[in-house]
């Protein structure tokens, strides 16, 4: 009998399924199948990809309802936030498409006379896609659609948490008419992840997940000479200069940091103010928390804020925020000004923590959580260096008036991404890629078929 593992559902620590995990038997066949069926669909045109993944697109959208449903059951984001993870991802999927044909062209050399000189763009083969549960939609298709434009099969693995997900796009991939086993969705236990990695048919792991996962991912693929790409964790910081219009940059931080109960990879989690309008930011910033976050049900129309996804991630926000405390942090916010707040619950209620320093875990590590801490800076270099002091390097971003002056303190941080005057976003016209422990690889932009495909050179002369 096959393993099996439960999904606990945040909303009320209800069991919400019970599903079986693929036996090595299905995992060995799932393989083979992606690997026959990549080979006919390496050779269909441009034309048809496009239309199938477009035809996936449109099978996504008529789900968009039930998705928002399923995603607060699933990792407890409200219901009135759920839709905007599918037109996102309609926006992520036909931008990739249609910007397929130039990016995957064939780089033609200029050459002599009966002399061609080419380079062109070949599949991998079969791609492994490891996604994770806090974005199941988003985080997923910025590997599958333009693997699969690029010529390639694919095998989904989505987080236990979220594992519904997958079969959702299993079900839109069917509608669309995607040839079978071109894409599947294969629920595997840890073990099996190892076993697939090293199996030679695969020939591309896409991984996104914590910084630990992604290490024991790069010690499976170890040794098999196959592309790794590791989309990890993040500690994204904003800088608000004395210029910064304060009212609309606290209103778009307070969302760049509890947005999905923090639980976002490029959430912003540590922000340094300058000290001309730290104590007005900071007074702004608390009062636009408590007037935009409301914690409750997920299912509840005016829930803003649901919970975290489970009762343990729950306790390590919570212990995080209190050694922070214990350490001579000033928490600005109550649990008891939110209702739905329950101590050794998934409801976290949100905080603000100043009186911070790099001394202190939260300002440091990974929280994935409701919480924040804000600091005080006296000028733009040492803004900079505290930025700059992480182990991680997803986004970052700067709140000025001076968009010049924004553009060239970003160019300093250490990061994949920087803002000017926005945060907490993904555009899919921009390489999404980070640096230190926030991974390796470019996902998205006309750069992210480059790790989707191999060059192939040809060159040939004319004899006489």
């Amino acid at each position: 009998m096959s393993e099996r593992f439960e999904i606990v559902s945040p909303v009320d620590g209800s069991v919400y399924a019970n599903l079986p995990y693929a036996d090595d038997a299905t995992v060995d066949a799932a393989v083979t199948r992606a690997h026959a069926a990549q080979r006919d669909w390496s050779r269909t045109d441009l034309g048809t990809r496009a239309e199938r993944c477009q035809a996936f697109v449109r099978a996504m959208e008529r789900v968009r309802e039930g998705v928002a449903a399923e995603l607060a059951w699933l990792m407890g984001r409200p219901v009135r936030f759920g839709p905007s993870e599918v037109t996102r991802l309609g926006e992520r999927a036909t931008h990739m498409i249609a910007i397929a044909e130039q990016s995957l062209a064939p780089i033609e050399i200029a050459h002599a006379e009966d002399v061609v000189r080419r380079i062109r763009r070949e599949p991998l083969g079969v791609v492994l896609v490891i996604a994770p549960w806090n974005y199941p939609y988003l985080t997923a298709v910025n590997a599958i659609v333009p693997a699969l434009m690029a010529g390639n099969a694919v095998i989904l693995k989505h987080a236990s948490q979220t594992s519904p997900c997958g079969d959702r796009f299993g079900a839109a991939f069917s509608e669309a008419g995607l040839p079978d086993g071109l894409f599947q969705n294969v629920r595997m236990s840890h073990a099996s992840i190892g076993r697939i990695i090293s199996q030679r048919e695969v020939q591309f792991v896409a991984f996104t997940g914590s910084v630990a996962a992604g290490a024991e991912v790069e010690r499976s693929a170890a040794g098999r000479f196959i592309g790794v790409a590791l989309e990890l964790g993040g500690k994204d910081p904003a800088y608000v200069r004395p210029d910064a219009p304060l009212q609309v940059t606290a209103e778009a931080l307070v969302d760049g940091v509890f947005f999905n109960s923090g639980q976002s990879c490029c959430a912003v989690e540590r922000i340094y103010v300058h000290e001309a309008v730290y104590a007005r930011f900071v007074d702004l910033f608390v009062d636009v928390t408590r007037e935009t976050q409301k914690l409750g049900n997920p299912l509840n129309r005016d829930t803003t804020l649901g919970p975290v996804v489970s009762a343990a991630a729950a306790g390590r926000v919570r212990s995080k925020v209190a050694a922070a405390v214990a350490a001579g942090a000033r928490p600005l916010l109550s649990e008891s000004e939110f209702d739905a707040a329950t101590p050794g619950e998934p409801y976290v209620a949100p905080q603000i923590l100043t009186d911070v320093h790099h001394g202190m875990s939260v300002m440091r590590e990974e929280t994935f959580g409701p919480a924040v801490g804000i600091m005080r800076v006296s000028s733009d270099q040492e803004a900079l260096g505290l930025m700059n002091d992480s182990d991680y390097g997803l986004t970052a971003s700067v709140w000025t008036a001076d968009l010049d002056l924004g553009l060239s303190l970003v160019d300093r941080i250490e990061t994949g991404t920087g803002f000017v005057n926005r945060c907490d976003y993904l555009d899919p016209a921009l390489a999404w890629v980070g640096v230190k422990d926030s991974g390796r690889g470019c996902s998205l932009s006309s750069l992210g078929y480059g790790q989707l495909t191999r060059p192939k050179s040809f060159y040939a002369r004319l004899l006489r």
